[in-house]
């Protein structure tokens, strides 16, 4: 009697590991490692990662910095600098690291206060809906109808002591509209949901529904919604330093090294100046995007295993 009582445990066991959805992570990682794009794609980010913030470890700021113009304008692999140097000396291996250093955590800090801000109008809009709804969405539309580049540039030239925090707010004035709306639609297909009905029932405050019950279920979105979102808050900074509106001379980044592409004579005769910065740039963005993809599909495995 006994082994047959455990037979049908192990049994039961077994039916229930079956019947059991793949947890969100197995789904994220079968998906990537199925993709080779996505999977190569995820090398490279690592690899960029330890690139320029490891790399900057061992970077002093004032030294990388520091002009030399005996060394200006150095070729490829000339006077022990691999890609060169530029107008002031500066070698463009550590302009390179401490650049996609600043230009990815800028982009990794707008995208924090974006998705912050987002995910709370877009769950408040979602859940009540109604008015609160209309009045928050005609918000989110008019902020979405301004030109922000222009805007942007006015407010980097007016701001008095503009550092790089200046433009990561300046920047996020404008990122968050996009993924309150993507957060509204997710919670409004929410919100009729039996497991949200029975907490209004049961008697729980819209706080506690909103951010244990709602939240957690939108969970795989908000994270393929923020892996997007990074590529694009990159290319935004890049784009404002290269017209010479980003962050400060002084400061390095992706975007003032591709600046040099402006001077047709560096076009031609001098791309170490701007070329290994472009090949970063893209790099980066499109491992970001095939990696999104990956995510995408792992979120709609997700919802269709659930």
């Amino acid at each position: 009697m006994s082994e047959k009582k455990e037979n049908t445990a192990k049994t039961e066991v077994k039916k229930a590991k079956v019947s059991s959805p793949a947890s969100s992570f197995k789904v994220i990682v079968r998906e990537i490692v199925k993709d080779k794009i996505a999977l190569t794609a995820f090398i490279v980010i690592i690899l960029v990662i330890l690139f320029t913030f490891g790399g900057s470890l061992f970077l002093n700021k004032e030294q990388v910095t520091e002009t030399n113009i005996v060394d200006a304008y150095f070729g490829w692999g000339m006077n022990g600098h691999l890609l060169g140097t530029d107008d002031g000396g500066r070698d463009i291996v550590k302009l390179l690291m401490m650049g996609g250093r600043n230009s990815i955590l800028i982009g990794l800090c707008v995208t924090l206060i974006c998705e912050t801000v987002g995910v709370l109008i877009g769950l408040v809009s979602g859940y009540y809906g109604g008015y609160v709804d209309a009045v928050i969405m005609r918000i989110v539309d008019f902020v979405q109808v301004l030109p922000a580049l222009p805007i942007e540039i006015v407010l980097v030239t007016v701001v008095p002591k503009f550092s790089p925090l200046t433009l990561v707010w300046i920047i996020s004035l404008f990122g968050w509209t996009s993924t309150a709306r993507l957060m509204r639609a997710f919670v409004l297909s929410q919100r009729g949901r039996d497991y949200v009905l029975a907490s209004k029932t049961s008697g729980s405050s819209d706080l506690k529904i909103m951010f244990r019950e709602v939240l957690p279920n939108i969970t795989s979105m908000l994270i393929i919604d923020v892996v997007l979102t990074v590529a694009g808050n990159i290319g935004i900074e890049t784009t404002l330093s290269f017209i010479g509106y980003g962050l400060p001379t002084d400061v390095p980044s992706l975007g003032t090294l591709i600046n040099f592409a402006n001077d047709p004579v560096n076009v031609v005769s001098r791309p170490w100046l701007w070329l290994p910065a472009t090949v970063l740039l893209l790099a980066i963005s499109l491992s970001i995007n095939y990696v999104g993809r990956a995510l995408q599909r792992a979120g709609d495995a997700r919802q269709r295993e659930n």
